[in-house]
């Protein structure tokens, strides 16, 4: 059996970023399993660009030194905003090749408690322990599909994470659910890819994050208004961007105001793209039935839509339940709520060393933890948590 200090499972932002710092800080034996950038090119869409800006793009190492624009002047490949995928996955992996070149692609098949600290079961049989085991697996488990959809074949709907390449929808009618950053670009590229395309919106209207000139640009202005990663609106931007702060408010501001940070929305330069495509809003979907090939929807008003496909980008709900490789016991011994782990201030949970990152993070810290942007917060406290409960350790043996 293996060892090492320090597992982390999964090697997208999070992981490599908090890999960044652990290494950096201490002379931990620090292990990172899974392949780089995975879910950002197998389930994101090749031609897609990051909504998010280049001041909230950025990977996280603790001098900073292994920014979009670092990877800009080391490789030569142009950064533009707003970013594409490509060249986001292309960054990742140059970052990834700075601070662990030995990553290990291999998938973590099971975790669970072993003495005072943890198994690891790997594809291929391999088993590792850890003292410490640090989950940054993403969000690709968590896709929600609403309940009209869980009986109709993958042939004829799924979820936008099952898809990287729209193109195979060239010429079919498809129907795309959703009102958000998702569902607006699915439906522009499928639009551009020669798709017949109708988003359906269960909300009155559609979202656009127009950038008011004044606000975004005017610096001593903007500096004011919006923090830089831009998530929520104007002010609350920039509680979002304290999750410190944004902790200690009273639960039901936190819902209330994290909601509203993250509510669907599209940019703004994907309005012109979408000018073409039909809209249709206040409707939501009560029926999908497969008939001769092809998908009947029945809507909220009577109405029905015959198509080839319907592209359901509908979000993700977080439930670590889902994660395939929690043993039942351990994960009987963490206390949830909602399906989102309950996290101490070292992203740790009740059982000790074990700690999550991301998404499953955002009931604990608020929405930022579901950006790239929340890397960087999400690394450096759960590092001076890691050290600290090492140097208390020396002390004590």
């Amino acid at each position: 059996m293996t060892a090492c200090d320090v597992a982390i499972v999964g090697a997208g932002p999070y992981g490599l970023s908090v890999a960044a710092h652990l290494r950096a800080a201490n002379g931990l034996d620090i292990r990172v399993f899974g392949e780089p950038m995975s879910f950002w090119e197998r389930h994101m869409p090749k031609w897609m660009l990051l909504r998010s800006p280049l001041a909230g793009s950025h990977l996280s190492d603790p001098d900073k030194a292994l920014t979009l624009q670092a990877y800009q002047a080391a490789t030569g490949k142009a950064i533009t905003a707003p970013l594409p995928l490509s060249r986001f996955i292309d960054y990742g992996r140059w970052f990834q090749s700075q601070v662990v070149p030995d990553t290990d692609p291999r998938k973590v098949e099971c975790i669970d408690k072993n003495g005072f600290g943890f198994r690891l079961l790997l594809e291929g049989g391999e088993v590792w322990k850890a003292r410490r085991v640090i989950v940054a697996a993403g969000i690709e488990t968590f896709a929600w599909k609403p309940e009209e959809f869980w009986h109709v074949p993958r042939e004829l709907a799924s979820h936008s994470c099952d898809h990287c390449d729209l193109s195979r929808f060239a010429e079919k009618k498809v129907a795309v659910i959703g009102a958000g950053q998702s569902a607006l670009e699915s439906a522009a590229l499928l639009h551009e890819a020669g798709a017949e395309v109708e988003v359906l919106a269960r909300a009155p209207f559609v979202r656009w994050l127009w950038r008011q000139k004044w606000f975004h640009t005017f610096q001593p202005v903007a500096r004011l208004l919006y923090a830089p990663p831009d998530v929520g609106q104007a002010g609350l931007s920039h509680l979002v961007a304290r999750p410190n702060l944004f902790r200690r408010l009273p639960r039901s501001t936190q819902d209330r105001w994290g909601k509203r940070a993250i509510r669907p929305a599209g940019a703004a330069w994907l309005h012109p793209r979408c000018e073409p495509i039909r809209i249709t809003t206040g409707r939501a979907v009560t029926s999908a039935v497969p008939r001769g090939g092809r998908l009947t929807l029945t809507l909220n008003d009577g109405t029905s839509r015959h198509v080839d496909y319907a592209l359901l980008a509908t979000g993700y709900r977080v439930d670590i339940a889902r994660y395939p490789f929690l043993a039942s016991p351990l994960l009987k011994a963490i206390p949830r709520v909602d399906g989102y782990p309950k996290l101490n201030d070292r992203f740790e949970c009740s059982v000790p060393g074990l700690h999550f990152l991301g998404a499953p993070a955002a009931r604990s810290f608020g929405p930022l933890m579901r950006f790239v942007a929340g890397a960087e917060f999400a690394s450096r406290n759960l590092t001076r948590g890691v050290l600290g409960n090492v140097k208390s350790n020396s002390l004590h043996n």
